[in-house]
């Protein structure tokens, strides 16, 4: 499955051994799918090596005896535009990786390096050049161009998005113009799939399901096939087809469980005209996907417009509960939308309603007060067909009443942790704190978080917000203003100043201290005598 994985070429540039040694034991090549074919001391010896090996990623030191960084970047992308620079550079240098990045370098990162933050700009350079790719295979067809932009183009008119492409509607053609509908593909249970797949097997399973429903859509009349979410298809048909949906949905279910063994259920929306109509299709064959929840897994499910919508009066859908629901949300208020489910849950059991009628009520419940989230750009672990299918699973109301409260409660835990200043402010206050009375120690980022009670990701993205460093430049500058006051104030010989503000090696902290102040510590002594 890796053979499928393209493997970039990467050169390391660096005058300093130790850093390019770090560089190659930090950093999990293998697992990036990088090779790393050269390493070089010097600007000249990194063009040569450029020229001879033909890297896709060059990751370099911006100062340099003889040849500088940004010469060399200069040199090699006159020759081949499409090579990716990473620049590496120290305190003092900011206006020069500037100057770089106004040149065309991708990006750039401070000296000591932070090698998750390095991981991080790798994956993003690689997504680049995995995107240059791309666009080099689109040029090959004109054919394959104007198919995937007019997938594209259909997306956003799904999402409601149609003024970015209105340049593009050259690709309507007179299809969406006559009447039509839509299919929707879906998965079963793809979020625990999803757990089970590594990423080249999810690849290789999408792409398979993807080629068979394109074989399949030829041969069965329709109009084009795309995959819009992880998990999901689209297909549209011609409207003369409309009383055939029952059939195909059998068809096409058939088709992915002999090729693949996998189960999946279709969900068809009412017919419509016009291309502006793809994003009412779509909530149309989606909200018919929403009886899966308790209907069974697998299945077709056809929209047939207003009779089959729930008549709240009929199964005593409670309103006034969706309502109090709604404010608990927009007020972030966790404690209130926990009693709320136990109401709800009273609610059903009091009113004696089917099993049937109680999951009716919880799947709209559930449907509103996702949007409410999505509304507030509150980051969501499911998609909403995800959470609908894990509620489906759960055997009792107790279970699905867990998920929701497990869930809905965490995201309003996150969304208090963004939308609360004063608390952000007073974590990493507190953070700072601990890192000025325990520099001196072999201080690691997860203590630190641990301490503030975030995840390391959550807590890097805030404390970068919040002081405007990484969590390694922060405490790299807090010990080296450390070791300036001891060199300045006391006798205490340079390679013992090194472990006293948390260096185990002299030579690395005389670097380190370099790096930050242009001198060694020595100088810095000599210069306050």
């Amino acid at each position: 499955m890796e053979a499928l994985e393209k493997n970039y070429r990467v050169i390391l540039v660096d005058d300093e051994p130790i850093i390019l040694r770090s560089l190659k034991v930090a950093i999990p090549w293998n697992e990036l799918n990088l090779t790393i074919v050269g390493e070089a001391r010097n600007g000249e010896e990194a063009l040569r090596l450029v020229r001879e090996l033909s890297p896709h990623m060059i990751i370099s030191d911006i100062r340099m005896p003889g040849i500088d960084g940004i010469t060399l970047m200069k040199e090699v992308l006159a020759e081949n535009s499409k090579r990716l620079f990473i620049f590496i550079s120290g305190y003092g240098e900011f206006e020069y990786a500037r100057e770089a990045l106004r040149q065309g370098a991708f990006d750039y990162l401070l000296k000591p390096i932070d090698h998750d933050e390095l991981i991080e700009m790798i994956l993003r350079a690689k997504h680049a050049l995995e995107k240059q790719m791309e666009d080099e295979k689109l040029l090959h067809s004109v054919q394959v161009l104007s198919t995937l932009a007019r997938e594209r183009m259909f997306a956003e008119f799904i999402e409601g998005n149609s003024s970015p492409l209105q340049h593009m509607r050259w690709l309507e053609n007179s299809e969406l113009e006559q009447d039509y509908f839509m299919a929707v593909i879906q998965l079963d249970h793809y979020m625990k799939l999803n757990t089970h797949w590594t990423i080249g097997e999810k690849r290789l399973w999408l792409f398979a399901i993807r080629n068979i429903l394109g074989e399949w859509s030829l041969s069965n009349g329709g109009l084009t096939v795309f995959p819009f979410h992880s998990g999901e298809w689209i297909l549209l048909f011609s409207g003369l087809q409309s009383r055939n949906k029952e059939s195909l949905g059998r068809d096409v279910i058939q088709q992915i469980k002999m090729n693949t063994k996998l189960s999946c259920s279709v969900g068809f929306s009412q017919s419509t005209e016009g291309i502006e109509q793809l994003s009412n299709a779509y909530q149309s064959a989606v909200k018919a996907l929403y009886r899966r929840f308790y209907r069974g897994e697998e299945g077709v499910f056809v929209d047939g417009g207003p009779e089959q919508i729930m008549d709240r009066s009929e199964v005593k859908y409670p309103k006034h509960l969706e309502i109090q629901f709604l404010e608990s949300i927009r007020t972030l208020n966790k404690e209130r939308m926990l009693q709320l489910f136990d109401e709800t849950k009273l609610y059903i059991e009091n009113q004696a309603l089917t099993k049937e009628v109680a999951e009716r009520v919880i799947v709209e419940l559930t449907v509103v007060l996702y949007r409410q989230f999505e509304q507030m750009n509150l980051l969501l672990e499911w998609s909403l067909e995800g959470l609908l299918q894990e509620l489906h699973s759960q055997g009792t109301l107790n279970d699905i009443m867990d998920v929701l409260r497990i869930n809905f409660g965490k995201w309003i835990m996150e969304g208090v942790a963004n939308h609360s200043k004063e608390n952000v402010q007073s974590v990493i206050a507190k953070s700072q704190e601990y890192i000025s009375n325990n520099y001196h120690k072999d201080l690691s980022i997860e203590e630190v978080s641990e301490l503030a009670d975030l995840s390391i990701s959550h807590f890097c993205m805030l404390f970068k917000q919040v002081t405007g460093y990484t969590f390694l430049e922060y405490l790299t500058q807090c010990r080296i203003e450390k070791a300036k006051y001891i060199l300045k104030n006391s006798n205490v010989k340079v390679y013992q100043v090194a472990p006293l503000v948390g260096y185990q090696d002299p030579r690395y902290f005389t670097q380190v201290f370099k790096k930050v102040t242009s001198m060694t510590p020595s100088e810095y002594r000599e210069e306050g005598a």
